[in-house]
């Protein structure tokens, strides 16, 4: 089977995957975020329903290619700069605007933010000022590789030699991201320093929660963020298994739109993954993956 045959394939198999844990949600009802926050912090309720009027959008978009293999991955290449202003050119074109842009810390994202919104801003659209929110900011992969490292020698022995060719040998860094990922997931053991899965799922959370709470009526809101921070947020927001969520981590395009309906404190997923953006233009490589 061709590459992108496969690659289609498999995403098919993978949306299908979260089309059966949404369907347990048809009836509509509200359950509350208790295992994550076990009594930490406010709980969000996420509603899911199509009976229910929606009044406003948040867009999770996923920054541009980041500079994979160089020595600061935390550069949009020329082409991830290309993909944010293809975005903003779209929008535009759309006459979709933000009355609230907010963003993570990391450069990438913030990057991302300014190349749409000034696109949107050539058009003479009004954009609003950038927020920055670190609830937003990717989990730090350095640091999870770091200390699942060790464990992943056992069975890798040749992991140190693909980590520091990682842009050159992206299957097999892939191998090896996937291996460490599962051990973070599954990791309860609290360290100093340290954020698990758990941790950085409370992180997301609070972000959403601070969102909402400025939110108004009929509010359209960018956030943008990274492919983990999505991740996360299906997570909460769907129920689907950390490890399915992570199955779609694989496949979130770089410069996707992830938009989430809210009323009150309430979110939905009403869409996933959409860079029509990218495939109106009809080039397979402004589609990346990193």
């Amino acid at each position: 089977m061709p590459a992108i045959e496969l690659q289609h394939h498999l995403t098919e198999r993978v949306l299908s995957g979260l089309n059966r844990h949404l369907s347990r949600f048809k009836q509509a009802y509200v359950f509350p975020l208790t295992g994550l926050t076990a009594g930490r912090y406010p709980r969000l309720t996420y509603l899911v329903s199509r009976q229910v009027y929606w009044v406003g959008s948040i867009y999770l978009i996923r920054h541009g290619q980041a500079s994979f293999g160089a020595a600061n991955y935390d550069v949009l290449s020329p082409l991830g700069v290309q993909q944010a202003e293809h975005l903003g050119e779209h929008l535009s074109h759309l006459n979709l605007t933000f009355d609230r842009a907010i963003s993570g810390q990391l450069q990438r994202q913030q990057h991302t933010a300014t190349a749409a919104l000034g696109r949107q801003a050539e058009h003479g659209l009004a954009t609003p000022d950038l927020e920055c929110d670190s609830a937003f900011d990717e989990f730090d992969a350095d640091q999870v590789f770091r200390a699942y490292l060790p464990e992943l020698l056992k069975t890798e022995p040749d992991a140190l030699s693909i980590l520091q060719n990682a842009g050159k040998q992206r299957a097999a860094f892939q191998r090896l991201f996937v291996a460490v990922i599962t051990m973070w997931l599954n990791d309860q053991q609290p360290r100093e320093g340290f954020e698990r899965w758990q941790d950085f799922l409370s992180r997301v959370e609070q972000g959403l929660q601070r969102l909402l709470a400025k939110s108004e009526k009929g509010q359209n809101i960018a956030v943008f963020t990274s492919g983990g921070t999505i991740t996360a947020a299906l997570h909460l927001i769907t129920g689907i298994p950390a490890n399915h969520a992570f199955d779609l981590n694989w496949q979130i395009v770089n410069t996707s739109v992830n938009r989430l309906r809210f009323r009150d404190q309430r979110l939905t997923l009403a869409s996933f993954n959409g860079h029509t953006h990218l495939e109106l233009l009809k080039n397979p490589d402004l589609i990346t993956y990193r």
